[in-house]
């Protein structure tokens, strides 16, 4: 039997950041219909921003990608918070990353890649899902990245 998503996460080490707190009028996480919307979730580590600034700018390639990789590990937390358990989760359907970028930076897809590489980690092929990746002008508290999710539950 395939070991469960929280199983996965001790198997690679990971330990889940304190779970957000919303910075405005809107929750974290929304269960609906047998599914978890996980509102944007920027990177931090102690309450600091992880890479601030803009990439292709101040911000390189693979600091970008761990800020999505960490970004991932917030909104995971957010919905462990939620549900109870990670293990709630079937699989992840849908991820969009947004990516506070230079106007001539183009390797959007590649920043994403750091947080669909971190659920396909913890999933397996269930963690692989449809993903949007895009360029904005600046993003809250000057992160580089933001990633929100959807995930079917069991």
């Amino acid at each position: 039997m395939a070991p469960t998503p929280t199983e996965r996460l001790k198997e690679l080490g990971l330990t889940l950041p304190p779970p957000p707190t919303p910075a405005g009028t809107y929750r974290s996480v929304v269960v609906e219909g047998g599914h978890a919307y996980v509102s944007g979730q920027i990177p931090s580590i102690e309450g600091k921003i992880l890479h601030p600034g803009i990439v292709g700018k101040n911000v390189d390639l693979p600091q970008a990608k761990e800020a999505a990789e960490r970004a991932a590990l917030q909104a995971l937390s957010a919905l462990t918070a939620e549900l109870g358990s990670l293990d709630r989760v079937r699989r992840i359907v849908r991820v969009a990353v947004f990516v506070a970028s230079a106007t001539d930076f183009t390797k959007h897809a590649d920043v994403g890649n750091g947080a669909t590489e971190l659920l396909i980690r913890v999933f397996g092929e269930d963690g692989r899902p449809a993903r949007v990746s895009m360029g904005v002008a600046s993003l809250p508290l000057g992160a580089p990245v933001e990633v929100e999710l959807l995930a079917a539950l069991r």
